[in-house]
Parts: C-alpha cells; sequence; structure tokens
C-alpha cells in the first residue's frame, strides 16, 4: 500500500506551495523569435510578472481552491490537477477552426495536427502583420490645397504682376489682379481689394495678396465660392443685400454704360437697389434675404457680372443689370405713387395696366400671403415689394412667379389648387367680362381649359410641381385675374407670336420692357417737344379755354 506524501504545513501559504511546482517550459507555446525562458534577459522578467501573478487576491482564491481539490483527490495528481486538461492532452493553444471556414484552404500543409499556428499567434510582431488601407484626405476645411505646380506657376505670375511695386499696388492697379490672376470680373476689384488690405494703407502688397489668396486655398475653390467668400461678413455663411454694395457701387463707378447717371446720384442709388432687388428675387428662393452658397452657385449671376464686364452696352445685359428694365420698373411705380411717398395702396395698384387685376387678387397681394412687405406702413407696399410684384406679374413662367401666384390662390394654405378656389378668382373675371359686354364663359368650360394647359397628374386638384413641368402656367394665372392678358391670348394677335417665335431666348419680362420703354421713352420725348414749343409761344395766341 503506497503511503501518501506527507502534507504541506498548515503555515505554508497557497502561493509558495505553487511557485514551489516545476516550470514546464514546453508547455508556454512561445513563438521562434522569443528567446526560451531559460534565457538570462527573459528569466528576471517572467519570475517578476509570475511572482505579481500569485500576490493578487483572485489568484490566491484560486490557487488555495485548486489545492483543495488536490487534498481531495490524493497527492498524486497535484501537479496534473493544476493544468487545463486540452495542455495534458498535447493540444492546441487555440481552439479549432470550423470546418466550414474558408481559412482552411489556405493553412500552409507543413503544419501538423497537433502543430499550433505561430503565424496566427497574437505576439507575431506588428511589421509582420497585413499593412491597412489608408483612405485620403477627402474634406478641407478651407478648401483642397493646389497642387504644387499650379501654386508655384500662380506666384510666378504674382511676381511678374507685382514686379516694380515694392510698396504694393493701389486700387486702381489692382483691378488687373481681380480679372487677370483670379479671373472674376473687375467689378469685385473693391471689396476684394479691401477684404486684403484690412489696415486700409491703400495699398495691397506682394506678402499680403499670396497670404490671403494662395495660402488660404482661395486659388483652388470655384468661382461661385470665391465670390461667396470676398463678399460675405465674417462670421457668416450667407450673403444680405448690403454686401452687394461694394459691387454695384464699382459698376457704377466704371462702367461706360452707366456714366451718364453720375450726374444724377439719386439715380444711382435706386438703379443700385433695383438691380439688388432682381437679384434676391431671382435667386433667393428660400426668402428671409439671406442669400446662400447653394443658391449662389444655382443661379446665373456671375456669368451676367462677366457679361456686364465685357459689354459696353449696359442695356444689353438682360439679366439684372439692363438700365432699360430699370427705367421701366421705377417708372411704373412712380406712376402709381401719386402722391410720391414711396407707398403704393390698394387703390393705386388697381390702376396697374390699365385696370387689368381684379379687387380678388390684389386683396391677397395686400393680405402679404405670397410675400411679407418690407414697407414698415400697414397696407402699403413698399419699392421693394413693387419690384416682386412686377416681375411676378410679366413673366408668370418663371420659379419665383409661380410660387408667388400659387401662394395668391391657394385661399386655405394647404399647397394645391382645389376647384372651387379657381371658381373663386374666376367670378369676378366673369363678371367683368360680362360688364364689357363680353360673350360670358361657363366655369366648367373654362376649368376644362385650364385642367388641359397644366396636365396635372391628379386632375381633382392642382400643385405647384404641375406648374412647374407646364409652359403655360402664364396663361392659366392670367385666365383668373388679369382680363387684359386673358382678352389678348384669346385674340391670339399674330404679331405677338411672331415676334415670339423671331426672338426664342427673349422671356416675357424682356419683351414687356422693351415695349414699355418705348413707350415711355416716345412720351418723355413728346413732353420735351411740347415744352420746347410752348417756349416760343405767344401769350396772346393761348386758347381761352
Amino acid at each position: 500500500m503506497v503511503e501518501a506524501p506527507a502534507q504541506a504545513p498548515a503555515d505554508l501559504s497557497a502561493a509558495a506551495q505553487v511557485s514551489a511546482l516545476p516550470l514546464q517550459v514546453d508547455l508556454l507555446q512561445l513563438p521562434p523569435e522569443v528567446p526560451a525562458p531559460g534565457a538570462p534577459a527573459l528569466r528576471g522578467v517572467l519570475d517578476c510578472l509570475f511572482a505579481h501573478w500569485l500576490s493578487l487576491p483572485d489568484t490566491a482564491a484560486l490557487v488555495a481552491s485548486l489545492v483543495q481539490k488536490a487534498k481531495a483527490s490524493g497527492g498524486g495528481a497535484v501537479g496534473a490537477a493544476m493544468l487545463p486538461s486540452m495542455m495534458l492532452q498535447g493540444g492546441a493553444a487555440v481552439p479549432p477552426l470550423s470546418p466550414r471556414s474558408p481559412r482552411l484552404s489556405r493553412r500552409p500543409s507543413g503544419l501538423g495536427a497537433g502543430q499550433p499556428n505561430r503565424s496566427a499567434s497574437p505576439l507575431r510582431p506588428a511589421a509582420a502583420r497585413p499593412a491597412k488601407e489608408v483612405i485620403p484626405q477627402f474634406y478641407f476645411q478651407d478648401g483642397r490645397p493646389p497642387p504644387y505646380e499650379v501654386k508655384k506657376q500662380c506666384i510666378s505670375t504674382v511676381d511678374q504682376l507685382f514686379a516694380g511695386h515694392s510698396n504694393g499696388l493701389r486700387a486702381q492697379e489692382f483691378r488687373m489682379i481681380t480679372r487677370e490672376l483670379c479671373k472674376l470680373p473687375t467689378f469685385f476689384t473693391t471689396v476684394l481689394f479691401d477684404k486684403i488690405d484690412k489696415e486700409s494703407t491703400g495699398f495691397v502688397t506682394r506678402e499680403a495678396f499670396i497670404d490671403f489668396w494662395v495660402n488660404s486655398n482661395l486659388m483652388s475653390m470655384d468661382s461661385p465660392t470665391q465670390v461667396f467668400t470676398i463678399l460675405k461678413q465674417q462670421n457668416r455663411n450667407y450673403l444680405t443685400k448690403e454686401d452687394f454694395k461694394p459691387v454695384l457701387k464699382d459698376l457704377l463707378d466704371n462702367h461706360p454704360g452707366l456714366e451718364f447717371l453720375k450726374s444724377t446720384p439719386e439715380f444711382q442709388e435706386r438703379y443700385a437697389e433695383t438691380v439688388v432687388y432682381r437679384i434676391f428675387y431671382c435667386l433667393n428662393r428660400i426668402g428671409g434675404g439671406h442669400l446662400t452658397l447653394r443658391e449662389l452657385k444655382r443661379g446665373n449671376l456671375l456669368s451676367a457680372l462677366r457679361h456686364a464686364d465685357d459689354e459696353e452696352d449696359i442695356n444689353k445685359v438682360l439679366r439684372y443689370f439692363s438700365y432699360e428694365h430699370f427705367y421701366v420698373i421705377y417708372c411704373k411705380f412712380w406712376e402709381l405713387d401719386t402722391d410720391h411717398d414711396f407707398l403704393i395702396d390698394k387703390e393705386n395698384l388697381i390702376k396697374y395696366g390699365n385696370h387689368a387685376l381684379t379687387y380678388r387678387i390684389v386683396d391677397r397681394i395686400f393680405s402679404e400671403v405670397p410675400r411679407k412687405f418690407t414697407s414698415k406702413a400697414e397696407g402699403k407696399m413698399g419699392y421693394e415689394d413693387f419690384v416682386h410684384f412686377i416681375l411676378s406679374e410679366e413673366d408668370k413662367s418663371t420659379g419665383p412667379s409661380q410660387e408667388y401666384w400659387f401662394k395668391c390662390i391657394d385661399l386655405d394654405g394647404n399647397g394645391i389648387l382645389t376647384h372651387n378656389e379657381l371658381q373663386f378668382f374666376f367670378e369676378e373675371q366673369l363678371h367683368r367680362m360680362e360688364c364689357m359686354a363680353q360673350e360670358p364663359v361657363l366655369f366648367e368650360d373654362i376649368l376644362c381649359q385650364l385642367i388641359d394647359m397644366i396636365g396635372p397628374e391628379n386632375e381633382s386638384y392642382l400643385t405647384l410641381k404641375d406648374f412647374r413641368r407646364c409652359k403655360l402656367s402664364g396663361h392659366f394665372f392670367n385666365i383668373l385675374f388679369n382680363l387684359n392678358k386673358f382678352m389678348a391670348f384669346e385674340a391670339r394677335d399674330p404679331f405677338l407670336i411672331r415676334q415670339m417665335r423671331e426672338e426664342p431666348s427673349l422671356t416675357d419680362w424682356d419683351r414687356f420692357a422693351r415695349r414699355e420703354y418705348v413707350r415711355l421713352a416716345m412720351e418723355e420725348d413728346g413732353e420735351d417737344a411740347s415744352n420746347a414749343s410752348g417756349d416760343v409761344w405767344d401769350e396772346s395766341l393761348e386758347s381761352p379755354f
């Protein structure tokens, strides 16, 4: 009978008992590049780590439980009970892979079934692991830096343009930089010069220009973004009407087609206001007077500015800057503003176009449904409000105009036009036709005509999306509230039809402004002629009546 080994003294700690056990090096499964535990360089480190592990409270509890199990099962199984079963069986240090795993087919054939895969060990050096794919930077807060060659070429051009100007360039000399180097219309010279010359020295040096244009990556941005950055105020992400004033002042001071206005500063100011109002009418679709970068990119303002920069006749620049267009807008407003307080009320507006509009549509305009008035006088329309009105009235095919009149017709503001809403506005048109001895047209017949014009997705109502797809939206609205244009459309004037075919590039607004300017010019010439002939009249020859 084999005697059981002598039990350890009771005062011997569990950690001391385990430290007395022999360390089996072949069970550590270390990769070949790690030296064996017997090496002097590693032996001390392993001893310290092992001693620290034994000093942990959780380790002491684990060891104590293992010692108790060994005592209960017999002394011969002490070493075996303290090791996991898979180590005793000579198994791998990691669980086996799934038989369906595709990685099995890529396992090296030289590895035995019982030999561990050292290449998959977590102790494998980082240099031997596959490199991660590096995603190049795609967002730059200040714009993408220009390529080195482009930047070098730009600096070379700057050196040539600034040669001989050690103190820098003055504003008038800087115009060449704006046009030739920055590729912007020269009307941005003043605002760009002031943006760089922050201390108002009157000069822009080479270093200051390179820092602003090259080092800030402004040169690599697209033209709309450059214009937006130059015009906007600091800490803002939008443009206001005030931001365009320097550009319009530069235009008035330097464009040959506007030189005649220098003798009348008050009309220079009105012209600049009208141009800015037209810009915001066409571009600022969100409203609120804040023009965003996205709206600026979607518009044609930059191309119109370049056209104005190349064209000496400002009246040929039909987008925004035509003086004839400004003349028509201002004279129309002046005709309606009988007391010349620069405000228009309902009774004034009802006279527009020889009483062409109905009272119901004028009431909707003054209820400020399509657009809130900027004038602070209650129940009165200011000049800016009139600019939006006349642009919408004379060309109902544009997006802003369609939104303007759609809101007027949409009585309940639910975003759709029902047959009842259309009938409400046509009733007054029908009454006016009867007063003019015109043959009345039943609303049912008109409704069929309106539906055929627009071609909506659902014939029971119309949406703004339906009008966007239609080219006859102007005739649709004229039938409802503009009697004069409704009758002209029914008459099918062959002269107007031929004019539209000969000049298809012109908009309805362009044709209206041309006709009105000729009429106003003829009236002014007639008044001048009568005044001139009146100077030579004899008082005795005047009519007593």
